[in-house]
């Protein structure tokens, strides 16, 4: 296994997502943008989005899609917020509002999300503000289907509901980040606890190896925890001071760090995108998917 750090001095980098073209997408939230990473040229700007982004996917259709938690989430407020919604970021370049509420459900911060081998594109939305101690609201898993319609699956209990994948078998797997939960929400609507993952952990995002195992990122363990399918507690591979998500190409894992525990009102520029080579562990390729273009909300 090696480890090597691509970039520094990024601001809370997020939910990254492989591009077509070989570049990494990622989220910088203190910076309102999406942020891409291209070997030998460093970071840019991909798409300016305003408020906090959360998590970015890059899909089949070539647009991207965009978790947009409005900007209020934790101490730090953006200076130009947005409706907590989905975004989407066209090929060429366009910046839509693509959902700001679901069935009648207005959302409320948009966390992660992954499309699902049936199209679907599954995303939590845990509310806010961050309160690990009087959760405020009830999260909730939506889906959001190619035609621009969608339901809310779940209201769960005042729970931190965080990052999301989707496994082969089309069941959808998220975290909760203040319980340590995992849970696997089947394709018959049951929902099983996969199990509790380390006190000292604080699940973040995750993502899902071609062999079932779950590679979830530990914002205070410094590293990424790996769970076998069934629950079952592997390792922590070191990595970071504090990962917030991953994604796997091949056999490569690119893991955000945001560098600190985002405590404060005012960004700290001090996030991390690390690559780990790892051997003999390859990543579940995400699943294609793409929403109607003509469904726009703002």
């Amino acid at each position: 296994m090696k480890i090597t750090k691509l970039a520094d001095g990024l601001g809370w980098p997020e939910g990254p997502s492989p591009l077509a073209d070989g570049r990494l997408i990622f989220v910088e939230t203190y910076r309102s943008q999406v942020s891409v990473y291209e070997a030998g040229r460093g970071v840019s700007q991909f798409a300016y989005v305003g408020g906090g982004p959360n998590a970015v996917l890059a899909a089949s259709d070539g647009c991207c899609y965009v978790t947009q938690n409005g900007g209020v989430i934790g101490p730090w407020r953006a200076r130009d917020q947005r409706p907590p919604c989905i975004q989407r970021i066209t090929p060429e370049g366009k910046v839509e509002i693509l959902a700001t509420e679901i069935d009648g459900h207005k959302l409320r911060a948009p966390n992660d999300l992954a499309f699902g081998p049936d199209g679907v594109l599954y995303f939590t939305d845990p509310g806010g503000p961050f309160d690990p101690v009087n959760r405020p609201d009830r999260s909730r898993l939506f889906a959001l289907n190619p035609d621009g319609t969608g339901r809310m699956l779940e209201e769960l209990e005042p729970v931190y509901s965080n990052g999301i994948v989707v496994e082969a078998g089309g069941s959808i797997v998220w975290v909760e980040s203040y319980t340590g939960a995992v849970k696997r929400r089947g394709t018959d609507g049951r929902i099983t606890q996969l199990c509790i993952l380390p006190e000292k952990g604080k699940p973040d995002g995750l993502k899902i190896a071609d062999n079932g195992d779950f590679y979830i990122t530990a914002l205070i363990a410094e590293g990424v925890d790996v769970v076998a399918p069934d629950g079952s507690y592997k390792h922590l591979l070191q990595v970071g001071r504090v990962p917030t998500n991953c994604v796997f190409v091949g056999n490569r894992l690119y893991v955000t760090d945001g560098g600190h525990l985002g405590l404060s009102p005012d960004p700290e520029m001090a996030g991390v995108l690390w690559q780990i080579d790892l051997d003999g562990v390859f990543g579940l390729p995400l699943f294609p998917g793409g929403i109607d273009r003509s469904v726009v909300t703002g």
